[in-house]
C-alpha cells in the first residue's frame, strides 16, 4: 500500500530571473500566490429572483516576499532601489519552487512581469527579542503553475 503525504510548507526557495540566486533570495514568507475570477452582475429583463453573473478578468493579489533583512548591497536591494528611487522599472520573472525531501522542485510559480511596488521593514523594539524583517511587495501580470521544473 503506498501512501501521499502532502508536501511541507515551509521547504521553497525563490529565484528572481536575470540576479544572482545565492543569499539574496532566501526568503522566510511568500503569500499573495492566488488568482480570481472577476465576475459581472447583469439584471435580466423580467427576471427579478436573481442577476445573471458572466466571467471577466482573472485578477491577482500583490506578491509578498520576506526576508531577514540583507545589507543593501545585495542583488535585490539593487534592483527594488532602481525601480522604486529612479523610476528604472525593469520587470522580471520570479520563481517560488516548492522543494521536496530530497530539495528537488514539486511545484514551480512562475510569477511573470513582477515590479516591487512596496518595501518595508518590522518595527525596532528594543524589548523584543528577534531579527528585523524586511517585506517586498510586488505587483506582477499573472502566474503559470509546472509540474517540477
Amino acid at each position: 500500500m503506498s501512501y501521499y503525504y502532502p508536501p511541507v510548507g515551509f521547504h521553497f526557495k525563490v529565484e528572481v530571473a536575470g540576479l544572482s540566486n545565492d543569499l539574496d533570495v532566501r526568503f522566510t514568507e511568500v503569500s499573495g500566490l492566488s488568482a480570481e475570477m472577476g465576475t459581472e452582475e447583469v439584471a435580466e429583463g423580467g427576471e427579478n429572483r436573481f442577476a445573471q453573473k458572466y466571467p471577466t478578468i482573472r485578477k491577482y493579489p500583490e506578491l509578498v516576499l520576506k526576508r531577514g533583512l540583507v545589507l543593501p548591497e545585495s542583488g535585490i536591494w539593487v534592483w527594488v532601489k532602481e525601480c522604486m528611487d529612479d523610476y528604472n522599472i525593469q520587470p522580471r520573472s520570479l520563481f517560488i519552487k516548492l522543494l521536496g525531501a530530497e530539495h528537488e522542485p514539486l511545484m514551480t510559480w512562475h510569477v511573470v512581469g513582477a515590479y516591487p511596488v512596496k518595501w518595508s521593514v518590522s518595527d525596532l523594539n528594543a524589548a523584543n527579542n528577534a531579527v528585523v524583517i524586511e517585506s517586498l511587495q510586488f505587483a506582477y501580470q499573472y502566474f503559470t503553475v509546472e509540474k517540477g521544473a
